[in-house]
């Protein structure tokens, strides 16, 4: 099976994943060498050091071998046809796992590959990311019942978090400037696949969604290959920073979240980055252990 859409799981696979997750953090030893042997392609469009860093360890840590990607060797969709490129890594590799700009181009690897095709990140979702979102709030409290307050841009991680959010009972509020919520089709996706009664909620209040919220998560105003639009959203997005007043707002012992680089001073201000309950680096750390956990479960008999 492919994981280009966290939903790829389904419940029952994405509970097993997060288990598996938190097992191996655990132990690590554990699953040491249990793949040996099998060969994992790590495609890179875009620049990254967390996906990268921590793929290679999970990937090395299990006994498999990586073979790390730029596009400026594969020229995808430039010096060869995306169809073309899955079809012959194919024939090289046991997993393919992509980081791009275009979310179809991972849909045209899936269509022609065997191998279990992966989205390390794209324009529309960040599924890996989210699996470490999720792992990240289940050590802080059991995940049915949560709610995780997500502001800022309605983009990738958002629709991940709601999506995998919400497959697993956990509330979701999202604050967003007018124009930048969440698309309604992925609002309903994620919808449509919420279990225990989990609800989302789109609002242009920052402390309407932070009220109250178990873990309070915020993400760079500008993304990779939005660099022209900065200063116009910078702008724009000033209202939702997550500054001490907002983070108070939230449960008493609420954590803060962020996927990484943060802009601090931007979307995030020193103090709640480096608060007592800040776990974005150990949000960090659970991208290895996930990513691991998911190469287990995509690679089993």
């Amino acid at each position: 099976m492919d994981f280009v859409n966290v939903a790829d799981l389904g419940h029952d696979g994405l509970a097993e994943v997060l288990d598996l997750a938190a097992e191996v953090k655990t132990n690590r030893a554990s699953v040491a060498g249990s793949r040996k042997g099998l060969r994992v392609g790590l495609f890179f469009e875009k620049p990254s050091t967390r996906t990268r860093v921590s793929c290679e360890v999970a990937t090395t840590d299990l006994g498999m071998v990586p073979f790390v990607l730029k596009q400026d060797e594969v020229g995808l969709g430039k010096r060869e046809a995306v169809e073309d490129v899955g079809r012959v890594l194919d024939r090289y590799l046991d997993v393919l796992a992509f980081r791009v700009f275009d979310h179809q181009n991972l849909v045209a690897l899936a269509d022609n590959a065997e191998a279990p095709v992966i989205n390390l990140l794209c324009d529309l979702e960040h599924p890996c990311q989210a699996l470490a979102d999720l792992q990240t709030v289940a050590e802080h409290r059991p995940l049915a019942g949560a709610t995780v307050a997500f502001i800022g841009d309605g983009n990738n991680v958002c629709n991940s978090l709601m999506i995998a959010g919400t497959m697993m009972g956990t509330n979701i509020n999202v604050a967003s400037p007018a124009g930048n919520e969440p698309t309604e089709a992925m609002l309903a996706t994620a919808r449509a696949g919420a279990t225990g009664g989990a609800e989302i909620m789109v609002t242009n209040d920052p402390a309407a969604a932070v009220a109250g919220a178990d873990a309070v998560y915020t993400d760079v105003w500008a993304s990779m290959g939005q660099e022209d639009e900065a200063a116009a959203r910078k702008a724009k997005f000033e209202p939702f920073q997550v500054n001490s007043e907002l983070f108070e707002q939230a449960a008493d012992d609420a954590i803060f979240m962020h996927c990484l680089p943060a802009h601090r001073g931007d979307e995030v201000t020193d103090a709640v980055a480096d608060h007592a309950r800040s776990r974005i680096f150990d949000q960090a750390e659970n991208r290895m252990h996930a990513f691991k956990a998911l190469l287990l479960y995509l690679t089993r008999d």
